[in-house]
């Protein structure tokens, strides 16, 4: 299957992308401070399974057809990966905090663009380079190597960052060959299945209203996830990758307005050299686009 290459689509679904995923963080920090996080990330895999299966029923070849693919190993791979980075951040969450764990996770787009050309093969110009550059200054300035969020706690996020690079990444290598709706179905199914072998263990009973939360949860996370397989299927991973640094505001506005959560002076001028590095990147495409 050919790939599009639309920017200006590929940025407004990555920018709906981390606002989703940021409302969904929130609801994560809030039930994973009540509840066990293997708990919580289950039940929200069941929902996304669902889901999954039921726009699988209803389109032509149903389940037969959504499941095909001639790459079920990365694509059984792609599932866990994400699984497991979703479970490992929300621990960050309850330790670090939304906007410092946020804070150290944002490294993740620079590391999807760095890798996009030797693993994808896509161009990465000097421009993007310039981009990936100064955006690796601003999380510098967010870490401040010494201070108080570089402690151990800080691997956990970081972790969790390498894992949705390599996530990233693989979707939109297998992108080339399935569909959307392909990678979507492996994505919940996957996941659910691995959740509920390892989240029945810690079952615990759930108030209505945090019934409630865990139900934004579970819409928020198949919205979101379904925009990224999107995001990467219409455009370069290397172009829109700046902007996912939006859900580091969007994560601080929560996190602050929410949880009462601080955001030092360091971490704001990071987060705004992060965004400028984005902007810059997609004028730069804007105008070889008008040239072409």
């Amino acid at each position: 299957m050919s790939q599009s290459n639309n920017i200006p689509l590929g940025i407004g679904l990555m920018v709906a992308t981390t606002f989703v995923f940021a409302v969904q963080d929130g609801l994560s920090r809030h039930l994973a401070a009540e509840y066990n996080v293997l708990m919580v990330v289950m039940i929200r895999y069941w929902f996304f399974a669902a889901f999954v299966i039921t726009i699988a029923r209803r389109k032509a070849g149903g389940i037969r057809v959504a499941a095909q693919t001639s790459q079920p190993i990365i694509q059984a791979v792609r599932g866990l990966l994400l699984a497991s980075e979703i479970c490992v951040m929300v621990v960050a969450f309850t330790i670090l905090g939304l906007v410092e764990s946020h804070a150290v996770f944002t490294c993740y787009p620079l590391l999807v663009a760095a890798l996009s050309g030797p693993v994808l093969g896509e161009r990465v110009g000097w421009r993007r380079w310039s981009a990936i550059g100064v955006g690796f200054i601003g999380v510098l300035i967010i870490l401040q190597p010494g201070m108080s969020v570089f402690d151990p706690a800080a691997a956990i996020p970081l972790l969790a960052a390498a894992m949705f690079a390599i996530y990233g990444l693989l979707t939109r290598y297998v992108a080339r060959a399935d569909t959307t709706a392909t990678s979507f179905f492996w994505t919940g199914t996957v996941g659910a299945v691995a959740m509920t072998i390892v989240g029945l263990w810690f079952w615990e009973p759930m108030t209505p209203t945090d019934w409630l939360f865990m139900g934004c949860l579970c819409i928020t996370g198949v919205t979101g996830h379904w925009l990224l397989i999107k995001c990467y299927e219409v455009a370069e991973a290397s172009a829109v990758q700046p902007f996912a640094y939006l859900q580091l505001v969007f994560a601080a506005i929560i996190g602050i307005s929410l949880f009462a959560e601080t955001v030092r002076l360091n971490v704001a001028i990071g987060a705004a050299i992060i965004v400028a590095a984005g902007l810059f990147t997609f004028w730069r495409e804007r105008l070889q686009r008008v040239a072409n």
